[in-house]
């Protein structure tokens, strides 16, 4: 990665490559607890895949209008009548570039405004729609009954039970679109981290540290990723079906990571799947990184991916000026490479440096 010995390397030694994986010692064994409802996945023979979200929230639109407005913004710095957006300069604890994949949440008063928005509109167009069923059905039920007296008997029904959604969604829209300083606020810090650079995945400690309840400062539980299982934990729902979520688990120490807050809950194994395959390709600095929109402004920054796109002949705005029946496309294949995942089927290529016990 460098020409002069004496330059720092861009990767560090703990960085993970799947063609140099270290000796390990045996994994650490697990109680019938911890096994319980889940599922090892296999390392390696990964495809260059990620759950289909990762591709729809940097569509090449999006590129484009990102591309526009930082373009509208420098023009206006330089001309010196650029005025900051409310929040600009706050850190909100997320990071996603070609260096590390570092994950937070809002905080819960922001979470608790944002569910009051969202969920009421959700409600009222519920209650409306089955209120305007039953409505139907009890008038095809009836000979008798005339159209203008089943709705009024109708009118307070659904008065209350889309009324309070109702008033939910306005109020939670007030509050988001018209006074901000009330919603928007930073959670305490960031949940976990991702370094490609590094190799380290860390999970940051509020409940265990005394140090950050006396000033503030956060843990960290950190090992390198070659150090860390993949398992499908499966979720019963009240309903009865069963939803599937990703966590990675280290295999000596007691570090879990929930991924269930960046990918929901999914009846399908395929999407957790996806999702272990987009977090190795992402971490691998063997391999240049995931195709995906939101890479595009980094790939030159990283090393492997570079000279990877200076071989291949990449174009560098490959996503940002593609059209919307080519970007339908991508997604298309996207979604059929889901459906059509093999994780089962593959080896487990850390298996040849570690010796599971379990």
């Amino acid at each position: 990665m460098t020409t002069n010995c004496s330059e720092t390397p861009y990767y560090a030694p703990t960085a993970y490559r799947s063609d140099n994986i270290p000796d390990q010692l045996p994994s650490a064994e697990r109680s019938w607890l911890k096994r319980f409802g889940k599922r090892r996945l296999p390392w390696g023979y990964t495809l260059d895949i990620a759950p289909d979200d990762f591709l729809r929230e940097r569509a090449p639109d999006k590129l484009r209008f990102q591309e526009q407005m930082f373009k509208e913004r420098d023009e206006k710095m330089a001309a010196g009548t650029y005025v900051p957006a409310p929040y600009e300069h706050v850190d909100f604890h997320d990071r996603h570039d070609h260096q590390r994949f570092r994950f937070s949440l809002w905080s819960a008063r922001s979470q608790f405004w944002l569910l009051l928005y969202g969920g009421g509109r959700f409600l009222f167009f519920f209650m409306t729609v089955m209120t305007v069923l039953t409505c139907l059905l009890d008038f095809v039920a009836s000979d008798s009954a005339k159209v203008s007296q089943l709705i009024k008997s109708y009118i307070p029904i659904w008065t209350i039970l889309a009324g309070i959604p109702f008033s939910c969604w306005a109020f939670g829209a007030l509050i988001i679109h018209k006074f901000p300083k009330l919603w928007v606020k930073p959670s305490r810090g960031p949940i976990w981290e991702l370094n490609r650079r590094s190799g380290i995945v860390t999970l940051f400690d509020y409940k265990n540290n005394g140090e950050y309840k006396n000033n503030g400062t956060i843990g960290e539980l950190a090992a390198p990723f070659y150090e860390f299982d993949a398992y499908i934990v499966s979720v019963a729902e009240r309903q009865g079906s069963m939803n599937h979520v990703l966590f990675l688990a280290h295999r000596y120490r007691d570090i879990v990571i929930d991924f269930s807050a960046l990918v929901n809950l999914d009846n399908r194994w395929q999407m957790p799947c996806a999702l272990w395959d987009f977090l190795q390709n992402y971490m691998d600095t063997s391999g240049p990184l995931p195709e995906l929109p939101r890479y595009e402004e980094f790939r030159y920054l990283d090393p492997t991916t570079a000279a990877y796109d200076q071989q291949t002949g990449r174009p560098p705005r490959f996503w940002i000026d593609m059209d919307e029946t080519t970007y339908k496309q991508h997604l298309d294949h996207l979604l059929d490479n889901i459906d059509a995942i093999d994780t089962f089927q593959r080896p487990n290529l850390m298996e040849r440096y570690v010796q599971y016990v379990d």
